[in-house]
């Protein structure tokens, strides 16, 4: 009888222990916590740790992820998709003839191509890490910088970068036009057959915006089944939320703000020194600025943050935790070069969490990929 009384309490302090959260942490029980993120509705979900400095009239919280709106001067159709899928994949936009969109965003490697930097024309290195352009139909700028103001706008920036593509714009298209296979291409995605940067521009664009998620674990949990999720995945949704203070800067279904930060990456003084958002206006206060990128498929596009130099997402959530310092080397204080030293976000704060919220959160973060799924690659035209 003792034997058995002693192992319902085993049990019961265990159950108990998976299923609560340490109260000194003030987290509400996971099962509670499970059924308020997996109810389908959002007012039920604990408040987020947002910052002083947050807008809360503009604040929009995670979720599920739309669809992409495609805006009213470059509207959808099948066959500028088809177009700009084959416009996308084709090195002849480049001068060497080896290098395409595709080179730098490889639909194999989660439309990225997982190099710290990428190379481009003669084998050079560029000086950032290749962002992925799933969901990039999301996105309010382009480039870590922001410099491109649309996907229409970002298309024609790898073609003439010397680094990239390396070709005159004027003789990119005019290789284009000298293939007679694209004439009844462009002929059925514009009505006519007369090809021009604009046209290649909006076509590549199209396609671009097709490049979505498949719904993810997290996608499926928030719209009502808890069964995807386990408990250390719900911590991990809770931690993002809350404790991590994650949520203020990847917000919205799209977990991007959209915004540019100074999050400590600028490595001032290195050979890696990169200004970010300042090399676009020239302002002071964005030196060190970023764009905010999306965490959907984040475990897929690695290595991490502009430069590439993160091999894993627990790097990153380490960085993170201690708050992203970013040590200045005494030599250029007091120097003409200290009126540039960057001012890091107040949004970082030192975070303390503690092993199992790390996990914790890694494991959230997990959740946000999708499928690989598939894309056949397009015969290019003669």
């Amino acid at each position: 009888m003792k034997t058995n009384i002693t192992l319902l309490i085993i049990v019961f302090v265990l159950v108990t222990s998976c299923n609560n959260i340490s109260k000194d942490e003030n987290y509400i029980d996971i099962t509670q916590l499970k059924t308020a993120y997996s109810s389908g509705d959002i007012s039920k979900w604990p408040k987020p740790n947002l910052d002083s400095t947050i807008n809360k009239a503009e604040f929009e919280d995670i979720g599920a992820l739309g669809k992409v709106k495609f805006p009213k001067d470059n509207p959808y159709s099948k066959e500028k998709e088809k177009l700009g899928k084959i416009l996308f994949f084709d090195p002849r936009l480049s001068v060497s003839g080896q290098i395409a969109c595709a080179s730098c965003h490889n639909p194999e490697l989660a439309w990225t191509d997982n190099s710290t930097r990428s190379f481009g024309h003669n084998r050079q290195t560029g000086a950032r890490n290749s962002m992925t352009i799933l969901n990039a139909g999301f996105a309010h700028s382009l480039f870590w910088d922001g410099r491109a103001i649309s996907l229409e706008d970002q298309a024609r920036f790898p073609i003439k970068d010397p680094v990239e593509m390396n070709e005159e714009l004027n003789i990119a298209v005019d290789k284009i036009a000298e293939i007679k296979g694209y004439k009844p291409l462009f002929e059925a995605a514009f009505g006519n057959d007369s090809i021009s940067l604009k046209r290649i521009q909006k076509a590549i664009a199209t396609f671009e915006r097709t490049i979505t998620s498949y719904k993810t674990r997290f996608d499926k949990f928030v719209e009502g089944d808890s069964t995807k999720l386990n408990n250390q995945e719900v911590l991990g949704l809770h931690v993002f939320r809350t404790k991590a203070r994650c949520i203020n800067c990847h917000n919205t279904p799209y977990f991007s703000d959209n915004k540019f930060h100074n999050d400590g990456q600028t490595l001032f003084g290195t050979k890696f020194e990169d200004f970010g958002r300042y090399n676009v206006t020239n302002n002071v206060d964005d030196i060190g600025k970023f764009r905010t990128p999306t965490l959907r498929e984040v475990s897929r596009t690695g290595p991490w943050m502009h430069h590439g130099h993160f091999p894993s997402l627990l790097d990153v959530v380490e960085l993170y935790n201690l708050g992203n310092p970013a040590p200045i080397q005494k030599k250029y204080l007091g120097t003409a070069r200290d009126t540039l030293i960057p001012e890091i976000s107040p949004i970082l704060k030192k975070l303390d969490l503690n092993k199992t919220e790390i996990d914790a959160l890694v494991a959230f973060l997990e959740t946000l990929s999708s499928s690989r799924g598939r894309i056949l690659i397009p015969e290019l035209p003669e």
